[in-house]
């Protein structure tokens, strides 16, 4: 089992697309959801798959499980999507010894940009680049699985 531990940003900007590697399109369909738990399929460019389980809540850390597995059953399982399927394209950028994640989201959720970093210990302090917004980090409402259910963009009235 691996343990995700990440911090969440909004995107105040557009700073960081000089540094950013070139995007990878993620479509994201919620098989299950629940309390603290999701399953979810996740197909990248069209090419490969993947199937990803999480247990805990919006918190900085939870149990992770994740499987490569066939495009094909990844298709068929998306076609089970409960709510809205994610369409986003992913962003990379390297600072130091971390990678920060870029989020673009498309369709329902366009507008959406959420910066994510993974972090080795719940202790880990990375450096805070400019671009950063306000830090979304335990607010359920920026959880793709929140995203899916809802099928629209979180307000600040949620």
């Amino acid at each position: 089992m691996a343990k995700e531990i990440e911090r969440k940003f909004l995107v105040d900007g557009d700073g960081w697309k000089h540094h950013a590697t070139k995007g990878a399109r993620l479509t994201q369909a919620y098989l299950m959801s629940g309390p603290e738990r999701s399953a979810r399929v996740r197909i990248t460019d069209g090419a490969t798959a993947r199937l990803t389980m999480k247990f805990g809540g919006a918190g900085l850390s939870r149990d992770e499980y994740e499987y490569d597995i066939p495009l094909a059953d990844a298709k068929e399982l998306a076609s089970h999507a409960l709510g809205a399927v994610i369409d986003k394209t992913r962003y990379r950028v390297p600072d130091g010894d971390f990678v920060w994640e870029i989020d673009v989201y498309h369709g329902a959720h366009a507008g959406l940009v959420v910066a994510e970093v993974e972090l080795p210990d719940e202790a880990a302090i990375p450096a805070l680049p400019e671009w950063l917004g306000r830090e979304v980090t335990g607010d359920p409402r920026y959880l793709n699985q929140t995203l899916s259910q809802t099928g629209t963009l979180p307000t600040e009235t949620d």
